[in-house]
């Protein structure tokens, strides 16, 4: 039977420009701004001190001297949204003087369409939903790595227990361009509690170089009390001076991305060698199933294995690792391990 030739030449025409402008693939900076990707577990307790990632893929905990915190992925998410989970905080022992704020860094080689450092210096605008026991103002803080710049803008959450849609401008920034490379460029602190090191000024709200004092004036504490938790869910960052409708994506899509920082995987290694043979014996290479940002840190838990022992790696790249390992006798060895590969900002 033959096949007919589909006539596609006016067909977006029915589609609405509407439409058409709110569908830019990727124009959301921000990854995993739905809280989906949790490889690391979905919850982490007696935080006192952290500046690593604990939970939810790409927010890193920035905490010291401020209280202890639970940090979970939470199914609290505002109604009819889209939403299924969001990262929650929650306060279990009080504290003050310190700071806390959860953070995302970007590569600047995602960031040149913004154009900082030029005359076109692109503004950009950061949307989320939040919710939370303790009202008042909070701080959210963009940071520029590169050339030791930011600017921090307040935020208000008006009713507690309530979530609530903040949208957030920010001018974009004439001086310091950002390094066009793989390196961490530019950093979004949303401050939960700060201490006086980082409130005694004014807020920088134009871009400026970086003074401490100034960076989270105003900021609530919600290490004041163990009544406190905090939520957020949908973070948009996108160029221009308005926020559009939060970007899904496939869950796979997402995946991927938050992958080239951090990745697991169980890695079964097998084979045979003879007496007389070196003790370290090549077992092969292993690709990641994901590209990573640079070279991967490998680790290895929960092993397991048979006249075999002291896997080691040798020749990491962005997407493969040699492996060997230590025999323990003669004949066929299996190797058998949870495995780790990261490269975060």
């Amino acid at each position: 039977m033959a096949l007919s030739r589909i006539d596609t030449t006016n067909m977006i025409e029915d589609v609405p420009q509407s439409k058409l402008d709110n569908n830019i693939n990727f124009r959301n900076i921000i990854i995993n701004g739905d809280m989906s990707i949790a490889q690391r577990g979905t919850s982490a307790s007696s935080l006192t001190s952290s500046s690593t990632y604990q939970t939810i893929d790409r927010y890193a905990t920035e905490l010291g001297s401020n209280g202890t915190w639970t940090q979970s992925q939470s199914t609290d998410v505002p109604t009819g949204q889209g939403f299924v989970k969001s990262l929650k905080m929650d306060c279990t022992a009080t504290g003050s003087g310190g700071y806390l704020h959860i953070t995302q860094r970007f590569e600047g080689q995602n960031l040149q369409y913004l154009k900082k450092g030029t005359s076109n210096a692109e503004s950009f605008t950061l949307s989320f939903w939040v919710k939370s026991a303790k009202t008042g103002t909070y701080i959210a803080e963009f940071r520029d790595i590169d050339n030791t710049r930011n600017i921090s803008k307040s935020y208000t959450i008006s009713s507690a227990d309530t979530w609530e849609k903040k949208t957030i401008t920010f001018a974009g920034d004439t001086s310091g361009a950002f390094g066009n490379d793989n390196g961490s460029s530019l950093e979004l602190n949303l401050w939960l509690a700060a201490g006086s090191s980082n409130t005694s000024g004014t807020l920088q709200t134009n871009w400026g170089s970086q003074v401490a004092a100034n960076r989270a004036v105003g900021q609530v504490n919600l290490g004041d009390s163990t009544s406190n938790d905090w939520y957020i869910t949908g973070v948009q960052l996108e160029a221009g001076t308005t926020a559009s409708d939060f970007e899904f994506l496939p869950y796979d899509v997402n995946l991927r991305r938050c992958q080239r920082y951090y990745q697991t995987m169980i890695l079964v290694r097998s084979g045979s060698y003879y007496a007389g043979s070196a003790t370290n014996v090549r077992s092969g290479q292993v690709t990641l199933p994901t590209y990573m940002r640079t070279n991967a840190s490998i680790s290895f838990s929960s092993q397991g294995y048979t006249n075999a022992s002291n896997l080691t790696v040798d020749g990491t790249d962005e997407g493969h690792f040699n492996t060997y390992v230590a025999t323990g006798g003669s004949g066929a060895f299996k190797w058998e391990a949870n495995i780790v590969a990261a490269s975060e900002l």
